[in-house]
Parts: structure tokens; C-alpha cells; sequence
């Protein structure tokens, strides 16, 4: 039998040295792995290496080796005067740019418009960064108080009624136009052939517009009372902060929430105040700048920022307008929505502009500036309730049924539990909707309005500036203007997105 030593289970031969292991991290990785790792995937990079070549180093070639950087006219940027091939003419941006930011607003004014912006980074900077408290507070200044004071500071004038006494006349007049046209219709009666159809249509009408008569007399009644007293502007404003400040308490559930919605509204109305006696609207106010003289990226941004403020409120009422169960409210949101989606934003600008004020009374205008925000906000409210709708479709119906189960209402239910959740799983596609209608405040420009490329084709028929290069650089930097706004909303909503589903990440 053969002895067994434990020298006999110890190797005394050195094993071959294993292959490294294939590098799948770094450039290097990526080459091997992703870039390089088939003969279709070599082929697809050879071809995106020329594609890149062919488009990028051109375009950096024409923005920065060969362009011009100074000069006082179109000479500078001329071929025959320089000794080499001249690219993009950035003299001419320079004296350019203020009609590219503010149109044609008047120069002295001009501080307005950046203290707005200003103002609108100031307050908006607080609401981004999540870790910053009284987000309540920041986004009454934001969401209510600075739109008045943008208005006051851009347009100018003064303050005639603030709330109350603006909302009465609006609704006096609206009560005035549906008499008067019950009144025409049975006016036609007695002379048209469906004379019995006429009368009562009409009758029907000149009725709703007494019941409405009746609803709105204690707005006209107090209205009369404010106008009597010694300073109408100060009491108007009182008696709408007090409305205001008491509605939002009520709404907010008293104590606790209703708290919080309290301090938010004194916090904005306060802030108004403050700027109303400092700009002097109660006395006048600034000089007015006719909205035919703004334009440039001043436009542009009033257009974008009020379309996408006033989209998603819009779109989010018509979203559960359309899953409500009662028929007429279903109907309306439907109707609305397919309505709207069913035409293009050009026609939605034209009817806007030129059709809108033949259907409105004859002693009611709007602004131009005005009609196209209204219609770009309800053309693309109809998109974003599609949207929030795929949203809410998503949220399991016993989320809905646990929360009935707890006692909560209908209104705490979406608000609290069934919303915030909806709007989490959209957030790709609204942003996506924000992203298309920046772009798309381009159109304002058919309907008169000088936006950025509005006042870009106009500066391009200056003879001054009239070069081969001067076209090309112009709209480079559009579009470079362009890729910022939208560039920084999207990666901004990458971290909303990823900071909204920590909670799903293992």
C-alpha cells in the first residue's frame, strides 16, 4: 500500500498565467463594447465619425477660428477686405442685440424690462431648488404677485380698480352683451320668417342675462360703495385682499393648511402693495409702452412663460373634467379638447388676432399681445390635458378606494393623493409640451409680433449689416439662444424626475 504524505496534495508546478480580463469601463470600454464590437456596429461608427466631422468642425470653424469679432459696419465681415475666409459676423450681433432682447421698446425704458427679468430669476431660483423652505410663500410672490407687477412695470400706467372693481366691470359687461343679443334676436323676430324659434331663443337669453344680473349685483353694489370712498384704489385693494386671504383660509381646511395658505396670501398681497405705492400706481404710475413695441426675446419669453404657467392648470381641469361622471362637464371637456387639438396653432393665432374681436361687444377691445396668449394657452392646455389624463389612467383605482376608505372627500383625494402621483409619471411629456411651445412662440410672428426671430428677420433689412454671413450668424445665434432655454428645462426635469423616484431606486 502506497504511503500518502500530505507533500502529496501540494502543487509543486505554478498554473499558466489567465488572460486579462476584457476592460469594459472607461473609453477604452466603450470602444471595445459598444463602438467596435460587430462589423455593423463599426460600420454605424465610421459613418457618425464622418457625419460629426462633415457638421461639427464646419460649424465651429464658421462660429469661432474664422469669424469676426469687432468692427463698426458690414466691411468688417466682407470677404474682399480680409485675407482669409470670414466666418460668422458677431459685430453685427453686438449691434444688434438690444432690438433682439427688447424690440422696440423705447431705450429710456428700458431698465423696466430688466428689472422683470431680474425679479422673475429672483423669485423663480427658490421654487428650483428643493431644499430651500417657504416654498408656499415663494410661489404666491411668483404665481400671483409678480405677474402684476410684471404687467405694471412692462405696460406702465396706473391702477384704476384692483380687483373688485375690475371684476365687476368685466362681469357687468359680460351680463351687457348677453342682453344685448337676446334683445337683437327678439328683435329679429318680428320680421324673420322662424319668428316663434327667434323669440324664443331670445326670450331664453334676455332671461339668463337677468339671472345673471341678479348673481352679480353685490360685485356692482360694492364696486358703487368703493368708488365713493376717499382713496378707491387703497379700498378696492383691501377688500380684495381680505376676500382673497378669507377664501384661501376657508379652502385650505382652517387651521394647519388653511394657515399656511393664509400666511401665503397676506405675504403676496403685501408684496404687491409694497410695489404698488413704490412705482406710484396708485398716483399714475409709470409711462405706457404699447405692446406693438415689445418684442425680441422680451416676447418671446412673456409668450412662453405665460403659455406654460397657464397650460397646466388648464390642461389639468380639463383632464378630470374629461373622467368626471357627470355628462355635461364630460361632454365640455371632450369637446374642448378635441376642438382644440384638431386645428393648428397658426390658424388658433390668425382667429385670435384678427377673428375674435368681431365677436366681442363693441365697447370691449383686447390687446393684441393679449388674444395670442389666450389662444396659445387654451390650444396648449388641450395638449397637456391629454397628458395629465395618461397620467391619472396610470394611478391604480385602489389608491382612489384606500383614500375613500379613510373618509377623505373627493377633492382631497385628487389634490393630495391621486394628482401628485399622476403628475410624476407625466413629467417627461409635459416637459416635452413646455419644450414645443418655447419653439413654437415663434408663429407669433405671422400675427405681428416681434418676437426673437421676429426682430431678427427685421434687423436683416439694415443695409448696414447687409452681408453674405450676416443671415447665418443671425440665426446661429437664435438657435443657440434656443438650445439654452430648452437644453436647461429638460436636464432641470431629468432632476425633478430622478429626485421624484428616489423612492423606487434599490
Amino acid at each position: 500500500m502506497t504511503d500518502i504524505t500530505p507533500s502529496s496534495f501540494v502543487r509543486k508546478d505554478l498554473l499558466a498565467e489567465r488572460p486579462a480580463p476584457v476592460r469594459t469601463t472607461g473609453l477604452i470600454g466603450l470602444m471595445r463594447t459598444r463602438l467596435f464590437n460587430s462589423p455593423t456596429n463599426i460600420l454605424l461608427t465610421i459613418l457618425g465619425a464622418l457625419l460629426l466631422w462633415f457638421t461639427i468642425v464646419p460649424s465651429v470653424k464658421f462660429l469661432m477660428v474664422d469669424a469676426v469679432w469687432s468692427g463698426q459696419d458690414r466691411t468688417a465681415c466682407l470677404t474682399e477686405n480680409a485675407g482669409f475666409a470670414v466666418g460668422a459676423c458677431w459685430p453685427y450681433i453686438q449691434a444688434k442685440l438690444p432690438q433682439l432682447i427688447y424690440g422696440f421698446y423705447p431705450e429710456a425704458e428700458r431698465w423696466r424690462v430688466n428689472l422683470t427679468f431680474v425679479l422673475a430669476a429672483v423669485l423663480l431660483v427658490p421654487l428650483l431648488i428643493p431644499r430651500l423652505p417657504a416654498k408656499g410663500i415663494s410661489a404666491s410672490l411668483f404665481f400671483v404677485a409678480f405677474p402684476v407687477v410684471a404687467f405694471f412695470l412692462l405696460y406702465g400706467g396706473g391702477i384704476k380698480g384692483f380687483g373688485i372693481n375690475w371684476t365687476a366691470g368685466l362681469l357687468q359687461l359680460f351680463d351687457e352683451s348677453i342682453l344685448s343679443a337676446g334683445q337683437a334676436l327678439l328683435g329679429l323676430s318680428k320680421t324673420s320668417a322662424i319668428a316663434p324659434l327667434l323669440w324664443v331663443v331670445g326670450s331664453l337669453i334676455v332671461l339668463v342675462g337677468e339671472v345673471i344680473s341678479w348673481l352679480i349685483f353685490p360685485f356692482i353694489w360694492l364696486r358703487d360703495h368703493i368708488q365713493g370712498m376717499g382713496q378707491p384704489v387703497w379700498a378696492d385693494f383691501a377688500v380684495t385682499a381680505a376676500i382673497v386671504c378669507l377664501t384661501a383660509f376657508v379652502l385650505g381646511g382652517g387651521v394647519g393648511a388653511g394657515g399656511r395658505a393664509l400666511a401665503s396670501s397676506i405675504a403676496t398681497f403685501t408684496a404687491i402693495a409694497i410695489v404698488i405705492r413704490l412705482m406710484g400706481l396708485d398716483r399714475g404710475g409709470l409711462a405706457v409702452v404699447a405692446t406693438n413695441l415689445w418684442g425680441g426675446l422680451l416676447v418671446t419669453l412673456v409668450v412662453s412663460v405665460t403659455g406654460i404657467v397657464t397650460s397646466l392648470p388648464i390642461g389639468i381641469a380639463l383632464a378630470l373634467g374629461r373622467r368626471s361622471t357627470i355628462p355635461l362637464i364630460r361632454i365640455f371637456s371632450i369637446a374642448f379638447i378635441e376642438f382644440w387639438r384638431g386645428v393648428p396653432l397658426i390658424t388658433v393665432l390668425f382667429f385670435a388676432t384678427y377673428m375674435l374681436p368681431l365677436f366681442l361687444p363693441g365697447n370691449f377691445t383686447v390687446d393684441g399681445l393679449v388674444r395670442a396668449l389666450i389662444g396659445i394657452a387654451l390650444f396648449t392646455g388641450a395638449y397637456q390635458a391629454e397628458n395629465v389624463r395618461g397620467g391619472l389612467a396610470a394611478i391604480p383605482r385602489g389608491q382612489s378606494e384606500a383614500a375613500a376608505a379613510l373618509g377623505l372627500s373627493w377633492w382631497k383625494t385628487t389634490s393630495l393623493i391621486v394628482l401628485p402621483q399622476a403628475l410624476r409619471h407625466v413629467i417627461p411629456n409635459l416637459v416635452n409640451s413646455f419644450i414645443s411651445l418655447f419653439k413654437d412662440t415663434s408663429l407669433v410672428s405671422i400675427v405681428a409680433l416681434f418676437d426673437l426671430l421676429g426682430s431678427l428677420r427685421a434687423s436683416f433689412s439694415d443695409p448696414k449689416w447687409s452681408t453674405q454671413s450676416t443671415a447665418f450668424t443671425g440665426f446661429a445665434f437664435a438657435g443657440i439662444i434656443y438650445f439654452i432655454f430648452c437644453f436647461g428645462m429638460s436636464r432641470y426635469s431629468l432632476f425633478v424626475e430622478h429626485r421624484l423616484n428616489a423612492h423606487r431606486r434599490s
